[in-house]
């Protein structure tokens, strides 16, 4: 692996408060009507994965395996997911998230899929991570929120929210994205952003979503991108209630395609950090 991202970090937040820069951008935003969003200033949590080893488990837990039905987490992907160091772990103030090409368990690929169910689930906020993605055909890396009552009311009636999604072939490309009843997976409502000038491979970039009742606002790197409200979806609006976070590395699956013989192995997505806010007077 590439020992290139080892440096002091700064651990100073490396964007002005999205806040600030949304209402300096709002004006020229290509979303229409953009609402009146409150001030996420009460820093809830936030992990800067400053302690060598496995990731907090205060904090993160782990999915483990192909699936609850052994297909793929119903994207037919590839991976066997893992809690072992060779896919996760915390080095020199990153989270590393890897994924190998490897026989294990029946797979062809191991990678780690982390979440913070039962530990860590909250109803707006604004959800932040600075992040260096992998490259290559076939890798899905995401940084996503799941409803906190998905084994009650089966996805998509829970909700998502794809703060990031992105394509390993693709770097200078992300995603953000919510899936409801009635919009999800191939009809999700969902938005571009395209990086100028520049790859989500070789920085570090800032992915973030400001959430409150009946609007979410993405942004990359303080640049609000795409607002997605009631009237934007074409079913029943499920974002009033606890999520929890999700990052994860797929490989393969109904989105990515599959690797190819370009594609090399291992890749991993490092995370900087992630910070949650609140405002008290929403949650």
């Amino acid at each position: 692996m590439n020992n290139s991202y080892i440096h002091k970090k700064t651990k100073a937040l490396q964007f002005p408060s999205l806040l600030f820069v949304m209402l300096l951008l709002i004006s020229s935003c290509e979303t229409d009507d953009a609402q009146t969003v409150a001030t996420f200033t009460d820093l809830v949590i936030a992990d800067e994965f400053d302690t060598e080893g496995a990731p907090n488990s205060s904090i993160w837990t782990y999915d483990i395996g192909r699936g609850p039905n052994g297909d793929g987490w119903g994207n037919q992907e590839l991976q066997y997911y893992t809690d072992r160091t060779e896919n996760v772990k915390v080095e020199n103030g990153f989270l590393l998230i890897t994924a190998k090409e490897e026989s294990f368990e029946g797979a062809t690929y191991t990678s780690a899929r982390l979440k913070t169910q039962g530990l860590f689930e909250q109803k707006y906020g604004r959800f932040e991570a600075r992040i260096r993605l992998p490259y290559g055909k076939g890798l899905w890396p995401a940084f996503w929120l799941l409803g906190n009552d998905c084994d009650q009311n089966i996805w998509p009636q829970c909700g998502e929210i794809d703060v990031m999604e992105y394509l390993g072939d693709s770097p200078t490309k992300v995603f953000g994205s919510v899936h409801g009843p009635g919009y999800s997976a191939g009809e999700a409502e969902t938005k571009e952003y395209s990086l100028p000038n520049d790859r989500f491979d070789t920085g570090f970039h800032v992915f973030g979503i400001e959430w409150g009742p009946e609007y979410i606002n993405y942004y990359v790197d303080g640049n609000l991108y795409n607002q997605i409200t009631p009237d934007d979806v074409s079913g029943e609006w499920v974002f009033d209630h606890p999520f929890y976070i999700i990052m994860n590395v797929a490989v393969g699956g109904s989105f990515p395609g599959s690797p190819n013989e370009e594609t090399t192995f291992p890749q991993t997505m490092l995370v900087d950090y992630v910070r949650v806010y609140k405002n008290n007077r929403l949650n």
